[in-house]
């Protein structure tokens, strides 16, 4: 047969295998991008040369569409979710910083290393990464567009894999090949709902395929609509009462003085208000805080917390194709396709007003001479500073604050592969090309005709303090805007980002170049050339003081890159293999240059019929990212402490976390390096496989992956601590500093301080870039096994169990900087020690029910000074069919209703930790399925 192509990427480059790793007992891994099999042979992932046993030095993790049905997987981030390797979080739909850069993007990250360390692939081939970075700094592949519907399986290996495919798979690589066999008409149609209510959906798929002489093919469609799943909807989280540390109301209206002192604006005023967001907002208090008198006023709101959306709104239609021609015994043409289109709502939060200073200023004072406040209180000469948010009734309803993608994907392959040499060569040539464009608005609140429409016009400016005069009305604050109002001082920013990705590859194997002992030899030669780009496409008011609170970041850039590499496996006895590869790899960008070479060298050796043992060592790297390297300047807002105030103003604590100007918000500014250089990485693994009876295996696997010139953005902390030193003349410790060093002048030259006003001299900002200068290191084991239990009369069981146990993950940010465990509880990182997965499933005649359970280790609370316990959630699905052709089937989702693990702690909204928890709670799913043609179901 002519097994399917697998582009996937292998930790070590060797023929992986299926064994006791994967979620199925189907023993068959497909073959690689590129290469052709005899029958019986198979290419497994991380290898180009066919083979026909499994069993390889590199364990990999297969799971069929089979078993993401019996297992409840609703979605691909479902399924990621599950494998016990995919040690970091998988970005939660209601995530603030992922509505904030990558609005309704998902990602896959093995080992926790970061998700841009892991290589992606549909169909064996890359595909362009998610057009906007991650958190702002990193390309990464987007996994939430993928059509879990049209998956034949998906397959894991976790490691370094540069030997067969160059950069980006460091901790390993995940591939979704898709239906690719012709075989009848199928046809799906799901329909979702929760218990509590909000977030149904309607999922329809089609596959269908033909064989006609020598044209062949395999084409399928799936369109998702997916309603949205309101905070509001769940009471774990619809109102700031849910606050385990103490509820306070949303400052939804807040007036304060030059020290941020409250302004009470009285309950008159607020009563007046008392109609918005819902009817909820009040005369509220902060007891003991920023208030001369002890008790902060303000109107506010408890419930008006509970906008967001937990479950974002989408509908989208996803298409594959995939056809091959037969020119001849020896030669082949195909073509496979990918797209999609998706039109993504989500609501992050309510828009917010400050006042915004003509040069950036965002501390939000400005000097207000002559008004009273609301109840005639408050008066005299004053700094003010005025606050509000905007209410569902202002805005004219929640859709007016939704931020919108609009993406479009494609993915297309032509190619040529076919056999040569009396068939002993098999070859493919093809030319791959994938786009990612996306259109994403959302609104933002106009800074002048914000300004103008509550402060009116500027009168002049304060010469005592410096600050801008308005001659402004406090009840301008304190009064609702009209839908049409609110219209007129905001307005949607839109960007159109975009990436790609073209590849031109060429591969050549063998299972029979020469004879060894233990039988022949494999081979298989690769090369390759293409180029990759992205393009920000910002909204240009964006990158300017023109949005309150946004000046954004340009990007966009694109290099060139060329590489080959060659595999041997040798079978030296007939129980001992071994496996090498290696490859080099040359990347071009910003007029810069780098080659990179990487091999993996692997052994397999079966000591008796029920037990093989097997190691491999790779090495790995990544290419400088995209986004680090071209970013354009642009702002974040991090908090900082100045040290040079700390150690030089009278009257302040010897212990820098009381000082006064600890912990203080800043802004950074961020740009790209055209310097960097690759990532690179070690990795090892070694395990043992035993079987010793046909219904029981089991693997034991020992993995370590070894980063080094990590990327990251330079340090806030050091560069302040650089600064200080620099200024005062020495250390803190007391030694002496040279003011005129390079590391002083470029600390200077990258700390911005206010000058004049009421902030003069303190700290107003910092610039930075990324820089190769981390190294993180994990280890850790992983377990499977698998029981089938056959029986005459009460039909067939099958226990699979899946188990991961992180021994160590320590990074060290800074040169000179002490390790820090990513496990401690106090390590500012939150993933788990440990991930189980295990279901049990009985199969008898029509009937079949899969229970799986899910263990997530504990994790850090959200104070930082212990851990949350272990969480267990449950799925249990059922199918029964009716016929041959036709069956039903039902998914019963977190089975127990579990709400996510309770901290006392967590005082930020939503008050749980939304990267491994969220508060959909039981849902339900029916699914129908009918074939028409091909094999049963």
């Amino acid at each position: 047969m002519i097994a399917i192509a697998l582009a996937g990427a292998s930790a070590w480059a060797l023929p992986g295998m299926a064994s006791a790793q994967t979620m199925t007992s189907d023993q068959s891994l497909p073959t690689e991008a590129g290469d052709t099999a005899s029958e019986g042979e198979v290419v497994v992932l991380g290898s180009r040369i066919p083979r026909v046993s499994g069993d390889g030095p590199a364990p990999v993790t297969t799971i069929t569409a089979e078993d993401i049905l019996r297992n409840g997987y609703q979605s691909v981030p479902d399924v990621l979710r599950a494998i016990t390797q995919n040690g970091g979080e998988t970005q939660s739909q209601q995530s603030a910083s992922g509505a904030d850069f990558t609005p309704g993007a998902q990602q896959v990250d093995l080992r926790g290393l970061g998700p841009n360390h892991t290589l992606v692939l549909v169909n064996g081939r890359r595909i362009a990464d998610f057009p906007l970075p991650f958190n702002g700094n990193s390309n990464f592949t987007d996994i939430s567009n993928i059509p879990v519907g049209l998956i034949e399986r998906v397959e894991i290996l976790s490691g370094s894999a540069s030997a067969i495919y160059g950069s980006d798979a460091i901790s390993g690589v995940v591939n979704f090949q898709l239906k690719s066999k012709p075989d009848g008409t199928r046809i799906d149609y799901r329909y979702g709902a929760t218990e509590r209510g909000g977030g149904s959906s309607h999922r329809l798929s089609v596959t269908t395929g033909w064989e006609t002489g020598d044209f062949h093919g395999v084409f399928g469609v799936e369109a998702l609509d997916q309603q949205p799943l309101w905070a509001y909807e769940r009471k774990i989280q619809d109102s700031t009462q849910d606050d385990p540390t103490g509820p306070l109301a949303r400052r939804t209206f807040l007036r304060a003085d030059e020290y941020l002192y409250y302004i009470d604006p009285g309950k008159a005023t607020c009563d007046r208000l008392s109609g918005l967001n819902g009817g909820s907002t009040y005369h509220a208090v902060r007891p003991g805080r920023d208030t001369i008198d002890g008790d902060g006023y303000f109107c506010g709101s408890d419930t008006s917390i509970g906008y967001g959306t937990i479950l974002s709104k989408r509908r989208s239609v996803s298409a594959y194709g995939s056809m091959g021609y037969t020119l001849n015994d020896q030669a082949e043409l195909f073509l496979d396709f990918q797209a999609s289109y998706s039109k993504l709502s989500l609501f992050r939060d309510v828009l917010d007003w400050f006042y915004v200073a003509p040069d950036g200023n965002e501390e939000g004072t400005f000097f207000n001479p002559n008004h009273l406040s609301p109840d005639q209180t408050y008066s005299g000469l004053q700094l003010d500073n005025w606050t509000r948010q905007f209410t569902p009734e202002e805005m004219g309803g929640l859709s007016a604050g939704m931020t919108r993608n609009r993406s479009t994907t494609f993915n297309v392959t032509p190619g040529l592969k076919g056999r040569f040499g009396d068939n002993k060569w098999g070859y493919e040539f093809s030319v791959n090309h994938a786009e990612y464009q996306s259109r994403v608005s959302f609104p933002q609140v106009v800074i002048d005709k914000a300004n103008a429409f509550f402060l009116g016009p500027q009168v002049g400016v304060d010469p005592e303090t410096g600050y801008a005069e308005f001659d402004a009305d406090p009840t301008r604050l304190y009064t609702p805007l009209t839908p049409g109002e609110y219209r007129s001082i905001t307005a949607n920013s839109i960007y159109r980002p975009k990436s790609w990705v073209t590849n031109v590859a060429a591969t050549v194997n063998t299972t029979e170049l020469f004879r060894l002992p233990g039988g022949a030899a494999g081979f298989a030669f690769t090369a390759e050339a293409g180029s990759q780009g992205y393009n920000l496409r910002p909204d240009p008011l964006a990158l300017t003081q023109y949005y309150v609170g946004l000046v954004d970041s340009d990007g966009r850039g694109k290099r060139s890159h060329w590489g080959t590499g060659g595999e041997l496996r040798l079978p030296v006895l007939s129980f001992v293999e071994l496996d090498l590869a290696g490859r080099y790899d040359h990347y071009s960008f910003a007029g810069n240059g780098f080659g990179k070479f990487t091999y993996n060298l692997g052994a397999v050796v079966r000591p008796t019929s029920a037990l093989v043992l097997r190691s491999a060592y790779g090495t790995g790297f990544r290419a400088p990212d995209l986004n680090y390297v071209f970013r354009g300047p642009g702002n974040t807002h991090p908090s900082a402490t100045d040290y040079y105030l700390c150690r030089t103003e009278p009257d302040q604590p010897e212990d820098i976390s009381d000082c006064d100007y600890a912990d203080e918000g800043i802004v950074s500014r961020r740009s790209g390096n055209r310097d960097l250089k690759p990532e690179t990485s070690k990795s090892l693994n070694a395990g043992v496989m035993w079987q010793p009876r046909r219904w029981f295996d089991m693997s034991v696997d020992y993995f370590r992956v070894a980063m080094k010139n990590q990327v990251l953005d330079m340090s806030i902390d050091n560069l302040l601590r650089d600064e200080a030193d620099c200024r005062i003349g020495q250390t803190a410790a007391g030694s002496p500093v040279d003011g005129s060093s390079p590391t002083c002048l470029d600390a200077l030259a990258r700390v911005q301080r206010y000058s004049g006003g009421a902030l003069d001299g303190q700290l107003q900002g910092v610039s930075i870039n990324p820089i190769n200068v981390a190294e993180e290191t994990t280890d850790g084991i992983d377990v499977a096994a698998h029981i089938r239990v056959p029986t005459a009369q009460a039909g067939n069981f099958a226990l699979r169990v899946n188990y991961t146990y992180v021994l160590n993950h320590t990074i060290r940010q800074y040169p000179g900087d002490p390790k820090i465990s990513k496990l401690d509880y106090d390590s500012d990182y939150d993933i788990p020690r440990d991930k189980g997965t295990a279901s049990l499933t009985w199969d008898l005649e029509r009937f079949s029910t899969t229970l799986t359970g899910q263990r997530l280790g504990k994790l850090p609370n959200y104070d930082q000074d212990g851990y949350i316990k272990a969480s267990y959630l449950f799925n249990l699905s059922a199918q029964y069919s009716f016929t041959d052709r036709l069956r039903l089937s039902g998914t019963i989702n977190n089975l127990f209703d579990q709400d996510p693990i309770k901290d006392r702690t967590y005082g930020s909204y939503p008050y749980y930790d939304i990267s491994w928890f969220d508060a959909v709670g039981r849902s339900f799913y029916a699914q129908l399925t009918y074939k028409m043609g091909g094999a049963k179901l």
